[in-house]
């Protein structure tokens, strides 16, 4: 059994990232969205999917699962892949007068200048960049592109819906934390114990460790993102998932035959819910699956040398 004292820390830690880059998936059957991948060398892959969906009249929505911080080699072939779309849709909470070029070129520590409430954001972002040895999708992501559409909240009316339902991030990731402390563990669920996570923290391969350890508890994140909130859904999820898909309708009345939707894969499950349920659509194909963190061990002539965490 996992040290008392050391659950807190995993627990915080996963809501962190479950709350920073909403992906909630598991690698069961009815993952689609986001899944890890284990090998039989101790590594393994954390991967991201691209589902397609087709209408009656011919059009086509992709759902693309966004992961906040991820390999430089996921965002270049994002990049790539964006391309073909009439439209991009695209999550970013940002204030009503910034364009994304001017939030973007901000980075995760420039989010610390759009809100007091936002700002910690940008610092758990950096601190997770650096510490497990990722890039981040606002530095690499092209944004400036002319299909891409922003389909999201402003920060304004994000804040607003907040304060009228007495929500906060924060506020959630608390609750979320004290669910996972007094959560009976499941059968065949795997937590990291005290030793695990030591090892990682002193390994000369720290980054790739600690994604090892974060990547397997995405097998117990879809239990957590169905606690988020509660029945009324939240702004975080709901109101966001409101805001992209009334910009899709706008899109699709407006004659676009080829959409992509590119948002955090927590985001993904309702979309796809509302996509065939209410607006009729339904998928085409199997899931696209797209490596956003390779764990797998590298030859020793390229393997990280980073200083054990003190």
């Amino acid at each position: 059994m996992m040290n008392l004292r050391l659950k807190p820390s995993i627990a915080a830690l996963t809501c962190c990232l479950l709350v920073n880059l909403v992906s909630a998936q598991t690698t069961q059957e009815s993952s689609r969205f986001l899944r890890f991948v284990p090998d039989d060398n101790n590594g393994g892959v954390l991967e991201a999917s691209v589902v397609t969906y087709r209408n009656a009249a011919g059009q086509t929505v992709d759902l693309i699962a966004a992961v906040h911080v991820a390999d430089k080699s996921f965002y270049r072939d994002l990049n790539k892949s964006f391309e073909q779309y009439d439209a991009l849709l695209y999550e970013m909470v940002k204030p009503k007068d910034m364009s994304p070029a001017e939030r973007t070129s901000r980075g995760p520590a420039g989010l610390k200048d759009l809100s007091r409430p936002m700002g910690w954001v940008g610092v758990l972002q950096q601190f997770m960049k650096n510490t497990l040895e990722l890039s981040f999708q606002l530095e690499e992501i092209d944004y400036s592109k002319p299909n891409f559409v922003h389909a999201d909240l402003d920060l304004e009316t994000f804040q607003k819906m907040q304060a009228d339902r007495g929500e906060s991030i924060l506020m959630l990731m608390f609750q979320q934390i004290i669910r996972e402390m007094t959560r009976e563990q499941q059968p065949g669920m795997a937590e990291p114990d005290g030793f695990t996570l030591l090892y990682a923290l002193q390994a000369p391969d720290r980054g790739r460790q600690l994604k090892l350890v974060i990547g397997r508890q995405f097998n117990q994140m879809e239990d957590m993102m169905a606690d988020l909130g509660g029945p009324g859904g939240t702004v975080l999820l709901t109101e966001r998932n409101r805001a992209a898909l009334a910009t899709l309708r706008k899109r699709l009345d407006a004659g676009d035959k080829k959409v992509g939707i590119f948002y955090g894969a927590g985001h993904l499950k309702e979309m796809e819910k509302d996509l065939i349920g209410l607006m009729g659509f339904k998928q085409v194909g199997e899931p696209h699956w797209r490596v956003a963190w390779d764990m797998r061990i590298k030859s020793p002539a390229t393997q990280p040398t980073t200083s054990p965490m003190r």
